[in-house]
């Protein structure tokens, strides 16, 4: 018996001739299966791709004999490279921290003019410092420095201590309104005792103090300048002595609108800001220092 199939069988053939069918396009036979019109053609399997399984697998067996691969328990096979990801890491990170030791050091100095006055040291350091400042600011005063209700603005010329670098650094050793023996106090006092239609009037006056349409000699302008210039001084631009906020910029940390600021004189206010020395090294804080002294030049205001 012959298992020689016979051509004028097979797939595809002229059951006379026993040839397959070309196709017309790319000269090849067919294999005679269809699907919808679209005729399958008889080729041979590419040998790039045969090529290409041949070489990865080479390289597969390589890799296992000089790298490490193979699972022993709790361990694994070294390799015949005796290569080590683990230590390569750690190398990695020390080369890093080497690197950033070397200018870091430059700002256990508050000497922040002669800081800032160098341009190279400050390309190497302000990257770092906008991730420290990521990590430990941004959360309350945002991505870029701009604030929030309860979080005043950074990117600004209104600040609550000044904006000189050796004001900044006090602030975040220190904090504000904390349990540091030299923490900052700042406290809105509740004007509950004022009658409220006399808080209704005072909130418009200073809902209305940004756009400078105010009269500081009308009933409403008598009542900040008896109550409130003291602190925020006579035309509501702050007091950076003892931290009180400007009331004529639009940077307002709970708000300007009626409803704030009548919230506002009916119970204080009194944030916190954090003292950072128990966490941050002091070379950390001067980084950071500087970082935020320049937030408002970065955003185009001066400081």
């Amino acid at each position: 018996m012959s298992n020689t199939t016979d051509p004028k069988e097979l797939p595809g053939a002229d059951p006379k001739t026993g040839e397959r069918a070309i196709d017309p396009v790319s000269g090849y036979d067919t294999t005679g299966h269809d699907w919808g019109g679209i005729t399958e053609l008889n080729t041979a399997f590419p040998k790039i791709v045969i090529w290409a399984l041949i070489v990865t697998h080479v390289y597969a067996v390589i890799a296992w004999i000089l790298l490490p691969a193979w699972p022993t328990g709790n361990s694994y096979t070294p390799g015949l490279l005796g290569l080590d990801q683990g230590e390569q890491a750690i190398e990695g990170y020390q080369n890093l921290t080497d690197n950033r030791q070397n200018w870091m050091s430059r700002f256990e100095s508050a000497e922040f003019d002669a800081l800032q006055s160098d341009d190279a040291l400050m390309a190497l350091a302000m990257p770092a410092a906008s991730r420290l400042f990521a990590d430990n600011c941004a959360a309350c005063h945002g991505t870029n420095g701009e604030g929030g209700p309860g979080f005043p603005a950074l990117t600004d010329n209104a600040w609550l201590w000044s904006g000189d670098p050796e004001e900044i650094a006090l602030t975040l050793h220190h904090g504000i309104n904390t349990e540091d023996p030299d923490t900052r106090y700042a406290e809105m006092p509740a004007f509950d005792w004022m009658d409220r239609s006399e808080r209704a009037s005072l909130a418009q006056f200073v809902a209305d103090l940004p756009d400078g349409s105010v009269d500081f000699e009308s009933p409403a302008g008598i009542l900040f300048t008896e109550n409130c210039s003291s602190c925020h001084g006579e035309a509501g631009e702050g007091g950076l002595e003892i931290g009180a906020p400007s009331l004529t910029d639009t940077s307002v940390i709970y708000g300007q609108d009626v409803d704030t600021v009548m919230a506002t004189l009916k119970q204080g206010r009194m944030g916190v800001m954090p003292a950072w020395s128990g966490r941050l090294s002091d070379a950390e804080i001067n980084l950071l220092t500087v970082y935020v002294a320049r937030l408002g030049d970065d955003a185009g205001d001066p400081q």
